[in-house]
């Protein structure tokens, strides 16, 4: 299962993130969002990440060119769609997408068949924002979205909430943000570390078990 970390500001909460295990860090070029980086502080980052570690970048409704633009500028290597763009507007994006759906309980999973992507990320609707909401919503669409496609769980996740989200999903991914900071944009090392640890003893004991049941 991958991890994203998402609304990464400065290099301090990046090798921190990737320290503790991240596979994925997200940068948010919206405008408006307390997350929201620059496209060559941004860059200032990527260029110092260990290998292997994959940027996102996170965008509500910019336009292809835009996005081609800062993928080139930055080094970004997947991005993130939390707007309404057309699914024929993306095919001219060159790196793997993840389209985001914001659910409600009126969500349909079948939604996903519209919008052809590498991934789905499902985070939970609050009216008058793109993500970053920290709510969760019900789960049970999660798994009948599976049916779809791969599915990153986001939406009010925590190290509180994390090991239930994953016994329950077993999802392709998880993505959080606001639930390890100490402020808007700013990571907490302590949260950080109670969210891997948790994603850590739970993979060790789903493991243990699968040892058993081969035995």
């Amino acid at each position: 299962m991958r991890v994203k970390i998402c609304g990464i500001t400065n290099l301090e909460n990046a090798l921190m993130a990737t320290d503790f295990g991240a596979d994925a860090l997200g940068f948010v070029f919206a405008k408006g969002s307390p997350r929201t980086i620059t496209p060559d502080a941004a860059r200032n980052i990527i260029n110092k990440l260990p290998p292997f570690i994959i940027p996102v970048g996170v965008f509500v409704d910019s336009p292809a060119e835009e996005i081609l633009s800062i993928i080139e500028r930055t080094g970004i290597q997947c991005v993130q769609l939390h707007g309404n763009e057309s699914p024929l507007e993306y095919t001219k994006i060159n790196v793997p997408i993840i389209k985001v759906f914001r659910v409600d309980e009126h969500f349909q999973a079948n939604t996903l068949l519209r919008f052809p992507a590498t991934a789905y990320l499902l985070d939970t609707f609050v009216k008058g924002t793109a993500g970053g909401t920290g709510k969760t919503f019900d789960w049970n669409i999660a798994l009948a979205a599976k049916t779809y496609g791969r599915i990153i769980l986001a939406g009010g996740l925590t190290p509180g909430n994390i090991r239930d989200a994953i016994q329950k999903v077993q999802p392709y991914g998880v993505d959080i943000s606001s639930g390890i900071e100490s402020v808007p944009g700013k990571k907490d090392k302590r949260k950080l570390q109670q969210f891997f640890t948790a994603i850590h003893s739970l993979q060790m004991e789903q493991s243990d078990l699968q040892e058993r049941s081969d035995v």
